[in-house]
């Protein structure tokens, strides 16, 4: 669908067609607890926190661009109709 939508892609589809394997949840593991609620992916907040760098967002914007754009949701491996993250969950990652 994000190659459909955008055949020559996009930034948001370079980051995981170029660095893909570059960070793993695996790699965050010590520093996160291994009990209690399940949190968000490290790797996939790695991966918006790169995009929101570089295309100059905003906390909000780049949880806006989670929730809505289709080159973002393949950039995170996420389902088309992913909730994404709420401004509160990005609000402190730049």
């Amino acid at each position: 669908m994000a190659r459909a939508s955008n055949p020559r892609g996009t930034t948001a589809m370079w980051v995981p067609d170029h660095l893909d394997g570059l960070w793993d949840d695996r790699d965050f593991a010590p520093w996160y607890p291994h009990n209690g609620r399940p949190g968000l992916s490290p790797a996939q907040l790695d991966t918006v926190c790169v995009l929101q760098f570089l295309l100059n967002l905003s906390d909000r914007q780049a949880a806006e661009a989670v929730r809505c754009r289709i080159d973002f949701k393949y950039a995170l491996a996420l389902e088309l109709d992913d909730p994404g993250v709420t401004p509160q969950c990005a609000d402190g990652l730049s």
